[in-house]
């Protein structure tokens, strides 16, 4: 082989060489932009009206998704109050993006329900604009079945979290119970809160705490009346909330 081919074969080899790394670093483009071109950046979404927020999503390709909506005195009606992921996360497109929408201060009532069948108590949390949450069955005599024995939050409760009421549902004998929702049992005889929540095999603990001594009053300040000795200060879990034979609950009874 003379020197002229073997030069010519060196020049061959040498484009060879070249255009398999043009092939190389094409291909490796390719795979970076196919994955990374296809990742944003989740936008701030927090404080933003929803609808806007939507709009902001849309255009990056991303899904967003209203969860939940909680009362707020920061935080005007239809914006956003929390998102999930948070601002700054790399995601791939089409991702959701999960956010919880003000419904700004609480200016509802809550109505009493306590006593109605659950179906007119459902109307009246609508028409309040509520909505029903958690419904509880509980097996009882005592009253008709679909009568509501409780709720939370309690009527007219002020600063409560969301538009939602739980449920405490009488039902048949024969049915199992499948939770049961805490009553207000501050102010009444310890020993009978323990026996309440007893009948419904639960058990309660207690410990007792000294009290004020009640003040007659001066002016427009009306008198305190006296706590009695054995009556319920505080228990835990407040009424309202769902427990069942697991649940620990702790009272704290005036000594």
């Amino acid at each position: 082989m003379n020197i002229r081919a073997i030069k010519s074969f060196f020049q061959i080899a040498s484009l060879l060489m070249v255009l398999v790394s043009v092939a190389l670093l094409a291909a490796i483009a390719t795979m970076h932009f196919a994955i990374h071109g296809a990742e944003v950046q989740v936008p701030a979404l927090k404080g933003m009206t929803v609808a806007d927020a939507r709009m902001q999503t849309a255009g990056l390709g991303l899904n967003l998704a209203v969860d939940n909506r909680y009362y707020s005195g920061d935080v005007a009606s239809g914006h956003i109050l929390t998102q999930a992921p948070a601002a700054g996360t790399v995601v791939r497109r089409e991702w959701k993006v999960r956010v919880a929408e003000s419904l700004g201060p609480q200016k509802v009532d809550v109505p009493e329900t306590v006593g109605r069948d659950v179906r007119v108590a459902e109307l009246e949390l609508r028409r309040a604009g509520l909505e029903m949450g958690a419904t509880v069955k509980f097996p009882t005599s005592k009253f008709a079945e679909g009568t509501v024995l409780a709720q939370d939050p309690p009527a007219h409760a002020q600063d409560i979290e969301r538009p939602t009421v739980n449920l405490l549902v009488a039902a048949p004998d024969d049915v199992s119970a499948d939770g049961y929702v805490m009553p207000d049992l501050v102010g009444s005889s310890g020993a009978g809160a323990v026996a309440t929540l007893a009948k419904v095999g639960i058990k309660a603990t207690t410990k007792t705490a000294d009290v004020a001594v009640g003040h007659v009053g001066t002016g427009n300040d009306p008198p305190t009346p006296p706590v009695p000795p054995g009556a319920v200060l505080t228990q835990s879990p407040l009424a309202g909330v769902r427990v069942d034979q697991s649940t620990p609950v702790k009272l704290t009874v005036a000594r």
